[in-house]
């Protein structure tokens, strides 16, 4: 497996040449500052005094979207954008500051996990920013580069997985267990989402962000949707892979006489328990973030058959449906593999076995 990973990444790496050119992101003669305004938007001319944080008072071309948005106080992105002079000042308001809230959420997030989950936590932490580092250094660029969806994804998947699980979890063979039932749930959802994507014919051109790659790179959109699939997938799937593994070691420390069919069987009814929760958890997320379409869904008076087929929504319906298919499949996975590799039963006569199953 990790030899297959190392030989992914050597032949998938993308050269230099083979990337697309960066987007600039700034125009000519254009800068980013930080601005604080001293008041609301004018409404006649659209404009708000502020200040710079280098103490110069200015004036704010604001957009009519933002018009309602800016109070006095308030911590702004502005550009500094020549050309704009004709819209009564060369500084544009292009969007809140956010870096002082969105960093003490950060630190909240790190405290509150530390606190209670320690140095697990800590692991944990390390183990996110790893698979953030080699998602930006190896997935996005290979994708870029029009590299094979998916294998780029399973070789991603199995880089990150071998980060988060190992530092998380530490080196044993109940997290060896549960990285093997994540890394076959993911070639079995990555399966089914090809079949899914093929037979949806899913372009994956819905979002804003897809019209810009397809204009500015070589990058197959379908693709992208593809290896986005298989990646969403990782998250729950190293959650029930790591719990199912637990808990055929728990029952093993419980009951060291059970046989392993009796492992089996009471670990599945855990985590039958854990499918159904986890399902439902994967439908909301997906509900929630898809939220302003289904509002606009409900404004038009479309025939549900034509809402529901549209690009938008079969996105959304297969990313919910792929997901939970794999979820569903790689529980019953893991738990037949630990069952398999946790230690044999004790032959102590005072070892009582677990009690058998009662039927689900």
């Amino acid at each position: 497996m990790l030899l297959a990973t190392i030989v992914g990444l050597f032949v998938l790496w993308p050269s230099a040449d083979a990337l697309p050119d960066r987007m600039p992101y700034f125009g000519e003669g254009a800068g980013s500052l930080h601005a604080t305004s001293e008041g609301v938007p004018d409404e006649a001319t659209a404009l708000v005094p502020a200040r710079l944080d280098d103490g110069t008072a200015v004036q704010v071309a604001v957009p009519p979207e933002a018009m309602g948005e800016i109070g006095d106080g308030d911590r702004m992105r502005v550009f500094d954008i020549p050309e704009a002079a004709g819209f009564g000042s060369t500084y544009v308001f292009v969007d809140f500051a956010r870096e002082i809230p969105l960093a003490l959420l950060a630190l909240a997030f790190v405290g509150v996990v530390v606190a209670v989950a320690r140095w697990r936590g800590v692991a944990a932490i390390v183990g996110l920013v790893g698979a953030f580092a080699a998602i930006g250094a190896f997935t996005l660029p290979a994708l870029l580069a029009g590299e094979p969806a998916l294998p780029v994804a399973l070789v991603s998947a199995s880089v990150v997985m071998c980060i988060v699980l190992y530092l998380a979890h530490g080196f044993s063979t109940r997290t060896t267990t549960a990285l093997l039932g994540t890394l076959i749930g993911l070639l079995l959802t990555a399966g089914i989402a090809w079949l899914a994507t093929s037979s949806s014919r899913i372009m994956g051109t819905s979002a804003e962000e897809s019209q810009i790659l397809f204009t500015q790179t070589s990058a197959d959109l379908s693709d992208v949707f593809l290896c986005g699939l298989v990646l969403a997938g990782m998250g729950v799937l190293n959650d029930v892979t790591i719990t199912q593994a637990s808990a055929v070691w728990e029952l093993r420390a419980v009951a060291p006489g059970a046989s392993r069919g009796e492992l089996f069987a009471r670990a599945m009814r855990i985590g039958r328990d854990h499918i159904a929760s986890t399902v439902y958890t994967i439908a909301f997320a997906y509900v929630g973030a898809a939220l302003p379409l289904l509002m606009v869904m409900w404004m038009t008076d479309a025939p549900v058959d034509v809402q529901l087929t549209t690009g938008e929504v079969v996105e959304e319906v297969v990313r919910t449906l792929v997901g939970s298919i794999g979820l569903v499949l790689a529980i019953p996975v893991t738990t037949g593999i630990a069952a398999l590799v946790v230690p044999g039963a004790s032959a102590a006569p005072e070892d009582a076995p677990l009690e058998a199953p009662a039927r689900a």
